[in-house]
C-alpha cells in the first residue's frame, strides 16, 4: 500500500493538470495552477467516482500567460496597470467558446475578455457607440457573436467576438429592467429576461427577432406556470428550449422556441435540490441545466427533468479553489468545462469534466492509499 501524504498527492496532482484539452489547454504555454494545499478538489469527493475538478483560476491576464510586449494591449494597459492586478471588480455573468471567456462587471460597466488561444485580454463596451451602463447577463450565438443585458440602458446590447459594437434590441417602453439574456444557434431568437422592479408587475420574457423586432411578451408576474417572480437569467438548450431563472419562485421554467410553457422544476430549502439564492443559469451540449446558488455557494445540475446529478463546489468564507462567497455567474463551453462567477472573492474558477479513464484512475489511487 502507497504511503499516504505527500508522493502521493503530487501524483493525483501531476494526473489531473496534466489530462484534458480544451480552453485552457488550447494554449500549451498558458500557466495551470494548482492549489497549494494537500487535495485537489472534486466533485464528487472519493469514495464516489469524481466528475469534476478544479483547473484554474482567473483574476489577471498573467493568468493566461499573457506577458508585455507579446501583444498589443494598449486598450488594457491603458492607466499603467501591471498584467498581474485583478481585471475584476464585481463579476456578474459568464460565457465561453471556442477559447474564449467573456466576463460582465457591473462595476467597471464593460466586458472583460480572455482569448486563451491567442493569451490576449481586451475589454469592451467602452467606446462611445455600444457603450454599456450596467451589463448584466451574457449569451453566445453559434457565430460568436455576444449579446449582453444592460439593465440601465434597457436593452439587449449586440457586438462581435472582438467586440465591435452591431446593434441594440429593445428600448426602455419593451423593457424595464433587464438582467438576463439569451439566444439560439442562429441568433434568430433572442430572449431579454426583464426581472422588473421590485415594486412593478413587469417580470417577463421579451422575445425578438434576430434584427430586433419585437415578436410577443412571454408571462407576467405570478407564481402559476408560465409567469414569473424576479426572473435572472436564461439560457438555450441544444434543442432550442428557452430556460428561464425565476428566482424569485425559487424555480428553473423552461418554453418552446416561441414561448409556449413546457415544464418547470425547483422549490425553496436549504438542502441539494432545493434553490435559495439562485443566480445564474447554463446549459451544457446534452441539455444539462447548471443553476449557480449565492446562499449555497455553489453549482447544481440537474438533468432536463429538474433531477438532482451533482453539486459543485461550496460556500467559503476564505477564497479557496472550489469555494465561493457570492457565487453569480455560470457557463459550460463545448468542452464540457465549468465557469464559475463569484463576486465576492473577484474570480472566475474553471471546472474540468474527467474523462471515465481519469476518473477509473484515480479512484484506483484512492483504493491504493
Amino acid at each position: 500500500m502507497a504511503e499516504r501524504g505527500k508522493p502521493a498527492d503530487d501524483r493525483r496532482r501531476a494526473l489531473l493538470l496534466g489530462a484534458g484539452s480544451g480552453l485552457l489547454a488550447a494554449c500549451t504555454t498558458a500557466p495551470q495552477k494548482a492549489p497549494t494545499g494537500p487535495e485537489i478538489p472534486l466533485w464528487p469527493k472519493p469514495p464516489d467516482p469524481p466528475r469534476f475538478v478544479y483547473e484554474h483560476t482567473l483574476r489577471t491576464p498573467a493568468d493566461i500567460g499573457v506577458r508585455q510586449g507579446q501583444h498589443d494591449l494598449r486598450e488594457w494597459l491603458t492607466g499603467a496597470q501591471p498584467l498581474n492586478a485583478p481585471v475584476f471588480e464585481k463579476p456578474a455573468d459568464v460565457a465561453a467558446r471556442g477559447g474564449r471567456l467573456y466576463v460582465t462587471d457591473t462595476v467597471a460597466r464593460w466586458v472583460i475578455a480572455f482569448d486563451v488561444p491567442r493569451r490576449r485580454v481586451f475589454r469592451f463596451g467602452v467606446r462611445p457607440e455600444g457603450r454599456l451602463a450596467k451589463p448584466w447577463g451574457l449569451a453566445l450565438d453559434a457565430s460568436g457573436n455576444v449579446y449582453v443585458a444592460d439593465s440601465t440602458a434597457r436593452r439587449i446590447m449586440v457586438y462581435d467576438g472582438w467586440g465591435l459594437f452591431k446593434r441594440s434590441i429593445g428600448n426602455e417602453r419593451e423593457l424595464e429592467r433587464p438582467t438576463g439574456v439569451a439566444v439560439n444557434a442562429s441568433g434568430s431568437r433572442v430572449y431579454a429576461i426583464d426581472r422588473g422592479t421590485n415594486e412593478s408587475q413587469r417580470h417577463r420574457v421579451q422575445l425578438y427577432d434576430g434584427d430586433g423586432a419585437h415578436l410577443r411578451t412571454i408571462g407576467s408576474r405570478g407564481s402559476e406556470t408560465g409567469a414569473f417572480n424576479v426572473p435572472v437569467a436564461g439560457a438555450v438548450g441544444p434543442d432550442g428550449t428557452l430556460h428561464v431563472l425565476d428566482a424569485g419562485n425559487f424555480r428553473v421554467q423552461a418554453f418552446s422556441v416561441d414561448g409556449e410553457f413546457i415544464r418547470a422544476f425547483g422549490h425553496v430549502g436549504a438542502a441539494y435540490g432545493a434553490l435559495a439564492r439562485p443566480r445564474g443559469l447554463a446549459l451544457d451540449d446534452q441539455g444539462r441545466i447548471y443553476v449557480s446558488d449565492a446562499a449555497f455557494g455553489n453549482v447544481q445540475v440537474f438533468d432536463a427533468q429538474g433531477r438532482l446529478l451533482l453539486a459543485l463546489g461550496g460556500i467559503g468564507r476564505r477564497d479557496e479553489p472550489g469555494r465561493y462567497g457570492l457565487a453569480s455567474g455560470v457557463a459550460v463551453d463545448e468542452t464540457g468545462r465549468v465557469y464559475i462567477a463569484d463576486q465576492l472573492f473577484g474570480k472566475v474558477e474553471v471546472l474540468r469534466p474527467l474523462s471515465e479513464s481519469e476518473a477509473k484512475t484515480l479512484m484506483r489511487q484512492v483504493k491504493s492509499e
